[in-house]
């Protein structure tokens, strides 16, 4: 199993990032994905979660109305489209996976390591 995250990046506020979780060594249809970030001295908060079976998606509140997670099962990736982006969302963010996306970081199993997200004011 093996998940890496990529496509983060400085951008001013009001930008757009997109980023992408290829994953490999299991199929999107079998495993729940979440985004995960983690801020400078804060703990590490689940951003959104997309199910396996149907692809629906849940947000943090904080993200809703501009963060999109979605999935190309063909291409066995998941992506994270951030939209007018924020300071407050600069992080290092992470996709991880298990059989259920749980919000809680402790509750995931796998993770990828993590891109950098800096939002300049």
């Amino acid at each position: 199993v093996q998940l890496q995250a990529s496509g983060g990046g400085l951008v001013q506020t009001g930008g757009s990032l997109r980023l992408s979780c290829a994953v490999s060594g299991f199929t999107l249809d079998s495993y729940g994905i979440g985004w995960f970030r983690q801020a400078p001295g804060k703990e590490r908060e689940g951003v959104s979660c997309i199910s396996s079976s149907d692809g629906g998606t849940s947000y943090v509140e904080s993200v809703k109305g501009r963060f999109t997670m979605y999935r190309d099962n063909a291409e066995n990736t998941v992506y994270l489209q951030m939209n007018s982006l924020k300071p407050e969302d600069t992080a290092v963010y992470y996709c991880s996976m298990d059989r259920v996306c749980k919000w809680s970081p402790y509750d995931m199993h796998y993770w990828g390591k993590g891109t950098q997200v800096t939002v300049s004011s």
